[in-house]
């Protein structure tokens, strides 16, 4: 029986830029309930400017951004806020307060944006920092963490009002291959533990191999996408050289050059 896709996020016709000069432009692709989902390209592509205008930090130039039918740039503000509550963000930096425990770092959105009690923020703190691994470092300040600690750590966060959706920005960004390794197979488990959609921006061939089922390809050149699908599918049959250079690191070249 064939599985029904759901699509959680569309983005049709999406152009973004900075004042004059174009980024990316006629974007169209479908991230469906239950992806993880690549958004992917040379370094300088514009990966993290989409993901700026997808998790409502950047108006595009054009185009719409829809999440379960809703456009979230013609909503108003009571609305945007309202989608975004639904999201879960890891950004490259990881964006931790120093200032802060790592227990009150992941605290942090449960006392802004719910009027629960103490005692279930610290339930619910333990239990996110238990599923990241890092429920014996609660009271510990991030400034003694190392760089994979620091992502658990965010990823508890990001996850701490059980998001629809997460969204990372260059997750594996400064970890060593083991540690990068490890967050993929922990956001494997988040994914179907949570039944969260996962976006990633990423340019680490393991991490896209391993863990992507669906993706768009960013071309710095026509500053478009040119492929879009499963990357071990567009590894296999796509017949675009910028697609099989990227995905191969050129390996495929360097082989028929000798």
């Amino acid at each position: 029986m064939e599985t029904t896709l759901q699509p959680v996020v569309q983005v049709q016709d999406l152009g973004i830029g900075y004042d004059d000069y174009v980024v990316m432009k006629d974007l169209n692709f479908s991230v469906n309930k239950g992806d993880i989902f690549i958004v992917m390209g040379v370094s300088g592509c514009g990966k993290s400017t989409l993901l700026k205008s997808m998790i409502g930090l950047k108006e595009p130039a054009r185009g719409k951004v829809l999440f379960n039918t809703k456009s979230f740039w013609d909503e108003d503000e009571k609305g945007q806020k309202s989608i975004m509550r639904r999201f879960g963000v890891l950004y490259q930096s990881g964006a931790l307060w120093s200032s802060l425990t790592v227990g009150e770092n992941v605290a942090l959105p449960l006392e802004l944006y719910t009027k629960l009690s103490k005692e279930q923020i610290k339930e619910i703190v333990e239990l996110k920092l238990s599923l990241v691994g890092m429920a014996e470092h609660k009271d510990s300040f991030t400034s003694g963490l190392s760089g994979g600690m620091c992502k658990r750590v965010s990823l508890a966060r990001a996850i701490a009002l059980d998001p629809d959706i997460i969204f990372f920005d260059e997750p594996s960004a400064g970890l060593d291959p083991i540690n990068s390794r490890k967050l993929d197979d922990l956001i494997l488990e988040l994914r179907d533990g949570l039944g969260a959609t996962i976006v990633i921006v990423t340019h680490e061939l393991a991490s896209i191999f391993a863990i992507g089922n669906n993706s768009v390809f960013l071309d710095d050149v026509s500053k478009s996408m040119i492929a879009t699908g499963d990357p071990k599918a567009l590894l296999a049959n796509s017949k675009d050289p910028r697609v099989i250079q990227f995905l191969t690191r050129g390996k495929i070249d360097e082989q028929k050059d000798k």
